[in-house]
């Protein structure tokens, strides 16, 4: 099938981010001081921003697994993943690191193209 090697790639991002989040998730509900330096938050708590990564860490875990396994619910959980994680990078090119934030921006998208593109084998003109 056309596109397998994308979709396997973008659930392994997925699995990989998926797990990134719920120990950023952990260590917001634990208080680490990683979360605490001069930093303003869109929730008003860290305890709700642990609580929310979790749960879109276990979303994406999901998400991961499902794609890895053929499923819709795993293409559209990637897709709206790869959007949102594009919609992020571009918020962040004003940071410290603009570069990496545009290659984070392009990988995205890269990995949300390789999701809508998966299909069957394209077949050539008949002659």
């Amino acid at each position: 099938m056309r596109g397998t090697g994308r979709v396997v790639f973008a659930a392994t991002l997925l699995l990989i981010v998926g797990t990134l989040n719920i120990i950023y998730g952990i260590g917001a509900l634990d208080g680490a001081n990683a979360f605490v330096n001069d930093k303003r938050y869109i929730l008003t708590d860290l305890n709700t921003l642990g609580w929310v990564l979790i749960v879109l860490g276990l979303i994406q875990l999901t998400g991961g697994f499902s794609l890895m396994a053929g499923n819709t619910y795993g293409r559209v959980i990637g897709i709206i993943g790869g959007s949102l994680g594009a919609i992020a990078a571009l918020f962040s090119i004003g940071g410290a690191n603009p570069w990496w934030s545009l290659a984070l921006f392009f990988l995205c998208i890269w990995i949300v193209y390789g999701i809508v593109v998966l299909g069957d084998d394209e077949y050539g003109p008949a002659t």
